[in-house]
């Protein structure tokens, strides 16, 4: 959120700001990072709102490195805190709030693949239509783990060390 257009001009790495909607081998993807989707969560969607407001963006740019960066780090842990458990851990995936966004477009557009990044947990859950799945990538820090697609299935893997 806070690159502003640094990937896009300086490396030319495209940013999505909001889920995509794809096929490649005649499999349907619908990919995005995950945050505000789902229900719930409306702590994270009212400060995801705040975030990237454009008067906010640059009120914050105006602030001592010092004073922001604390600031983003209390904030940053507040949230984390102010969960039941910890975002990291998984519980069922009736309680995940991704599975249950991707089971509802489900109802309304078929999807092989629904893949996002925003719990940091790898997972692969087959949704309810007995087919379609949900991938979370995990993230690299700590489980090593991504995704490849072979032209007919995606499979969460794991670097080695």
């Amino acid at each position: 959120m806070w690159m502003f257009r640094y990937f896009e001009e300086e490396l030319d790495i495209p940013i999505y700001r909001e889920p995509i909607q794809c096929t490649l081998h005649g499999k349907r993807f619908f990919i995005g990072h995950g945050d505000g989707l789902g229900p719930g969560d409306r702590g994270y969607k009212f400060i995801k709102k705040v975030f990237s407001n454009r008067l906010c963006q640059w009120l914050f740019a105006r602030l001592h490195p010092n004073f922001g960066v604390g600031l983003a780090q209390f904030w940053s842990g507040r949230s984390r805190k102010g969960n039941e458990k910890s975002p990291d851990e998984f519980t069922t995936p009736e309680r995940e709030w991704l599975y249950q966004y991707a089971n509802r477009k489900l109802e309304t557009e078929h999807y092989d693949f629904f893949i996002f990044g925003h719990r940091h947990i790898p997972l692969d859950l087959v949704l309810k239509n007995g087919t379609s799945r949900y991938i979370n990538l995990g993230e690299w820090m700590t489980h090593n783990s991504y995704a490849v697609f072979d032209g007919e299935n995606l499979k969460l893997e794991y670097f080695e060390k």
